[in-house]
């Protein structure tokens, strides 16, 4: 079964600071569990994030999507789409990462499954972890064939 991370790059200092956003993404991904196992893992750093994605213990290397401005932008259908994709073709993880706040580098960028962006906006880090997870529900929503997406 194919395993779902939600990551972010978070210096020390930029720790969640509220607990609104927070329990909004962690409701979130509790619903997309229902779908497939879904967790959210902060990383210090990018390498820390890429060594990770690489070789955690005892799994598969993970398919890295990251959140980049200069990705493409989806619709919820496409980013669905784009899940099931790797869903179907038997990737046992797959990691959604928001960047540090310098951006992604090209050596990062250039290993990922795919590029998405949420559009020409920033979004202070928090609110798009709260996005990704909302987008990350949806689109498994919309790949079990359930109602939710309509009219959300």
């Amino acid at each position: 079964m194919t395993e779902l991370t939600l990551s972010a790059i978070v210096s020390k200092r930029s720790r969640a600071k509220s607990d609104e956003f927070q329990a909004l993404t962690d409701r979130y991904l509790a619903r997309a569990a229902h779908y497939m196992p879904a967790q959210a893992l902060n990383f210090e750093s990018e390498d820390a994030l890429s060594a990770w994605i690489a070789k955690a213990p005892g799994r598969a290397a993970a398919h890295a999507i990251l959140f980049d401005p200069r990705g493409k932008t989806l619709t919820s259908d496409e980013f669905a789409h784009t899940l099931g994709r790797l869903r179907d073709d038997g990737a046992q993880r797959i990691v959604f990462a928001i960047g540090p706040a310098d951006g992604w580098s090209d050596q990062a960028r250039t290993r990922a499954a795919a590029l998405v962006s949420f559009g020409r906006i920033t979004l202070p880090h928090e609110l798009a972890r709260v996005v990704a997870a909302e987008q990350i529900y949806r689109a498994l929503t919309i790949l079990a064939g359930h109602p939710y997406h309509l009219g959300h």
